[in-house]
């Protein structure tokens, strides 16, 4: 198993990962909408100052996990496509995904991480809360998706607001 930041040739891998974990929720991608991003890391995640990782098991994508700048505010980052094949649920291969993350993005000096997180996906909401992740009661409705689906915002700070020093959230 391999952990890396992904390239181009990735995306197919990528897009094949989320479509299976939708399909546990009779959904699937839509390319044409909340997943166009996956055709184009280049565009969407590395040249807004982001990254983009996979967790590869013979050439086939295990796990994902994005992160990019936020457009208006610049001391904080968000998270995208933290996916984990079903097979490598509960090991510590989504710990690994997340962490090497959260680190990249206090190398970057983000105070913050921000994030929307399908609200079906309640396995994962508890892991969050493992590295303090908080929920708030902001919920969206989406319909750019093969089927509607609502969204829960999430957010940690790395930075700890009353001493101002990094915070030592993690799992």
């Amino acid at each position: 198993m391999q952990l890396r930041i992904a390239n181009q040739d990735d995306c197919a891998g990528i897009i094949a990962l989320i479509d299976a974990v939708y399909r546990e929720y009779d959904d699937g991608v839509n390319l044409d909408g909340a997943e166009a991003d996956l055709l184009d890391l280049d565009t969407h995640y590395f040249s807004r100052g982001g990254a983009v990782w996979v967790l590869v098991d013979n050439l086939r994508v295990m796990g994902s996990h994005a992160a990019v700048p936020h457009p208006t505010k610049p001391d904080v980052c968000n998270f995208r496509r933290l996916y984990l094949d079903a097979t490598l649920r509960g090991t510590d291969w989504g710990y690994r995904l997340m962490q090497i993350t959260i680190d990249w993005a206090k190398e970057q000096g983000f105070h913050r991480v921000e994030f929307w997180s399908d609200t079906r996906f309640h396995r994962a909401h508890r892991f969050f809360h493992k590295f303090g992740f908080v929920p708030t009661d902001d919920v969206r409705e989406m319909n750019d998706g093969l089927q509607p689906y609502s969204e829960r915002f999430f957010f940690l700070d790395l930075i700890d607001k009353t001493t101002g020093l990094e915070s030592t959230a993690n799992g």
